[in-house]
């Protein structure tokens, strides 16, 4: 395989990732739906909550679909139930929160969660040697997603000749093409361990199955790791525009800060990819715990002082750190625990969203219930530093 070859094969993969993470933008496609049916807003977290759930559910029964349809089949299956989900879901009437539910919660869910599963594992099949920039540089298109689609979308849908029927039925067509096209054109690598290649010391990474997988300490340490670094950047990045204005940022400045944010959630996933690959996935952990102190440190002073600056620094700061949650999880699945059951062992690894998302969930409930952002703060940095002692301890199995 030539690098021209494989290198079309990313650029496919995060071309694709980039519309399937369309669904990530659901604080921007939420808002229509709110103002013409009036749904409340615990109503509509429900839904991403849903969707959470079924991209996790999705990514398992991808892996599964994969081994006994094969990759072209599984990408398609995807391509039909995320565009169908955004398709239906521009046809509600409001009669039944229900539908929505069904359609953008289960339906395009499952689809994004397959797609995305898929496209990382099959990819990275041809990057053995650069597994942590492969994964940057696809995690980076899924990542970016919300801030280059949803720009769109929130300007399509403020438009009022245009409006959020036709922006969630143009996402829909647009995904089902794009998922399609990533079907034909991504190939399934073949491997010989006969022809020596420049990757074959990461051939000679033991392959274990699920069990196996499940049974090793390395594999609950990393997921505790990744599951805590999530949770402080989920709940940071939910939060950013009202620890901007509680640090005295102007309500504009404000906002940007919340594009920078996805901005440098972006660079960080390449970046840590790159660190990846030259320092080996322990420093790695140890870069993105320790930035992750350093983050939740930074704003806790800055809205305590009222410092814009520290805020600013805060701020970039997190989103670089948790842009190294999804590019660890993706390396270090193949890096620990081999190439053959990457697909199923990395979609079970990847449920550490939920618990991330719950725990980001009591964060916020914490905030609310002591009026103020130091007992939060301080949760979130304890956290970094159990995971830093973690990481620390992870081995080989």
């Amino acid at each position: 395989m030539s690098n021209s070859k494989r290198y079309l094969y990313l650029i496919v993969g995060t071309i694709a990732l980039l519309f399937a993470g369309t669904v990530y933008a659901w604080s921007i496609l939420k808002v229509p739906l709110a103002q013409n049916f009036g749904w409340t807003v615990p109503q509509l977290t429900v839904n991403f909550t849903l969707t959470m759930s079924f991209f996790c559910l999705g990514g398992i029964l991808g892996s599964l679909l994969n081994k006994k349809i094969g990759l072209r089949n599984t990408l398609i299956i995807s391509a039909i139930l995320s565009g169908a989900g955004f398709i239906f879901t521009s046809f509600l009437s409001g009669s039944s929160i229900s539908m929505l539910y069904v359609w953008y919660g289960i339906i395009c869910g499952l689809g994004i969660g397959i797609a995305y599963n898929n496209i990382i594992s099959t990819v990275n099949q041809w990057f053995l040697d650069k597994k942590g920039f492969s994964s940057g540089v696809l995690l980076m298109g899924y990542g970016a997603s919300s801030l280059i689609i949803g720009s769109i979308a929130a300007k399509t849908i403020a438009n009022a000749n245009f409006g959020w029927r036709n922006t969630y039925l143009s996402i829909g067509i647009c995904l089902f093409i794009v998922l399609f096209a990533c079907a034909l054109i991504l190939k399934t690598r073949v491997f010989d361990n006969t022809n020596k290649t420049a990757d074959t010391a990461a051939l000679q990474v033991k392959d274990y199955t699920l069990a196996e997988m499940l049974k090793s300490l390395s594999f609950w340490k990393a997921l505790l790791v990744i599951t805590f670094l999530a949770a402080c950047g989920n709940t940071v990045i939910s939060i950013a525009k009202d620890i901007s204005l509680a640090s005295g940022l102007a309500e504009t400045l404000a906002v940007t800060m919340v594009g920078v944010l996805s901005v440098c959630n972006g660079l960080g996933r390449i970046i840590c990819g790159l660190i990846f690959d030259k320092f080996g996935c322990k420093k790695t952990m140890i870069y993105a715990d320790v930035l992750t102190i350093i983050a939740g440190i930074v704003i806790l002073v800055a809205v305590m002082n009222s410092s814009v600056i520290l805020c600013i620094a805060g701020l970039c700061i997190v989103g670089l750190s948790f842009g190294c949650c999804p590019t660890i999880s993706a390396a270090f699945i193949a890096d620990f625990f081999g190439k053959k059951n990457y697909n199923l062992n990395y979609s079970v690894f990847n449920l550490n969203l939920l618990i991330a998302s719950l725990i980001a969930s009591l964060e916020s409930y914490l905030l609310a219930v002591s009026g103020g952002y130091t007992v939060p703060f301080l949760v979130l940095i304890s956290l970094a530093i159990v995971a830093l002692g973690i990481t620390l301890s992870i081995k080989k199995a």
